[in-house]
């Protein structure tokens, strides 16, 4: 496996649809490769930072906090 196939199949590696032989091989490249496990761990932490923004913009407070900032730069 090459690192843009790595790139080219991270997503599938985070959804789980990797099938077990190219799973294995991507496991393998990213025991190999320091830039490509350092790769792997930034794309987890901005899948985890998404999530976390994501789940703080549904939150009323937040929802509401928003709405009013967005009424006082209208009003600017």
């Amino acid at each position: 496996m090459t690192c843009q196939e790595l790139v080219e199949l991270v997503t599938e590696y985070f959804d789980g649809t990797l099938d077990e032989a190219t799973r294995a091989a991507f496991d393998e490249h990213v025991g190999m490769f320091p830039g490509c496990s350092t790769y792997l761990e930034q794309m987890r932490a901005t899948v985890r930072l998404a999530h976390d923004v994501k789940a703080l913009e549904s939150s009323v407070e937040v929802a509401e906090l928003l709405e009013a900032f967005r009424g006082w730069r209208a009003g600017a």
